[in-house]
């Protein structure tokens, strides 16, 4: 098996995430690999058996040009991870090869003050949408204001990437 994190972040919080879900996926057997959605390709490899995307809530949902150019603008030195397009754009252009790979949904959140909406949800709609077959439920990681820190979910993204793991099983032929 052979999985695909591709995650966008603001921050770092994201990426940290994506990180630790694919530690939870290797630490599982899987040979895994996160890789920022910019330079992601949006044409999924025939050796990928799992698809897993992920990003952080902007506006009760998926990032947008402008949600970005906002973040760009608290960023230190107005720099951020994903300089170049968000997972809404990269999903637009994606193609599973017509394959009904598994996937999976995660994102990042303000938990602390809480505030509504999940980019995981929009994310798992999507990859249905191009015909993956999602194996979990979208899941959310709570991030304390914008920024950080992400107190006790980095261990929680890897125990899901193990989870993960276990429950994707063989793409069928």
């Amino acid at each position: 098996m052979t999985a695909l994190v591709v995650y966008e972040s603001m921050f770092g919080a994201t990426r940290d995430v994506a990180e630790s879900v694919v530690a939870g996926l290797v630490g599982a057997g899987v040979d895994a690999r996160a890789v920022e959605v910019g330079v992601a390709d949006e044409r999924l490899g025939d050796d990928v058996t799992l698809l897993v995307v992920g990003g952080p809530t902007h506006a009760f949902g998926m990032s947008r040009a402008h949600s970005r150019n906002d973040a760009r603008k608290q960023a230190h030195g107005g720099t951020v991870v994903s300089e170049r397009i968000g997972v809404r754009e990269w999903l637009a252009d994606l193609d599973l090869a017509g394959r009904p790979v598994p996937v999976a949904a995660f994102c990042t959140r303000v938990f602390r003050p809480r505030l509504p909406g999940s980019a995981a949800r929009a994310i798992g709609k999507e990859l249905s949408r191009h015909g993956g077959r999602l194996v979990a439920p979208p899941q959310d990681f709570g991030v304390d204001g914008n920024k950080g820190p992400l107190e006790g979910q980095l261990d929680a993204a890897r125990a899901w990437g193990a989870t993960l793991a276990a429950s994707s099983g063989p793409v069928p032929a």
